[in-house]
């Protein structure tokens, strides 16, 4: 039963970050201000504390390590101008394979957080780009 709540508490701390990234990011766009990236003694002590697993601490390293690499999201959903989705859906898109790719980083692999989330940025806008035409017959 405590796997249940761990993993229904990391759900509502995801969807939530979602929502709070997307509008972030808006914002941002908007703005054209985004957060200074990370220094990488910085990014390494909230993915740090982020390996805590459910705690207070490691949700709020998350939320900032999304919000600090949302200039990524913007700057890669630019590639995929003219592929026939909406920039707000791409934003979207873009913000889902950020939260994957911070969820599921190791630093013991030896690729940097923004190398491996761009690869996840990119392959959540491509999946889904690709059902979509698949789903209404364009491809």
């Amino acid at each position: 039963m405590e796997e249940i709540n761990v993993t229904f508490e990391l759900f509502l701390a995801t969807a939530l970050t979602f929502l709070q990234g997307f509008i972030l990011l808006g914002g941002y766009i908007n703005n054209n201000a985004f957060p200074r990236p990370l220094s990488e003694e910085d990014e390494t002590t909230y993915l740090r504390h982020m390996s805590k697993g459910a705690s207070e601490d490691a949700t709020e390293a998350r939320n900032i390590l999304i919000e600090h690499n949302l200039r990524l999201v913007a700057h890669i959903i630019k590639k995929f101008d003219g592929v026939g989705e909406d920039t707000d859906d791409l934003i979207s898109i873009g913000t889902i394979g950020l939260i994957k790719a911070i969820n599921t980083y190791k630093t013991d692999k030896g690729t940097k957080l923004a190398t491996y989330a761009a690869r996840c940025i990119e392959n959540e806008i491509l999946m889904t780009v690709s059902v979509g035409k698949h789903w209404y017959g364009q491809g």
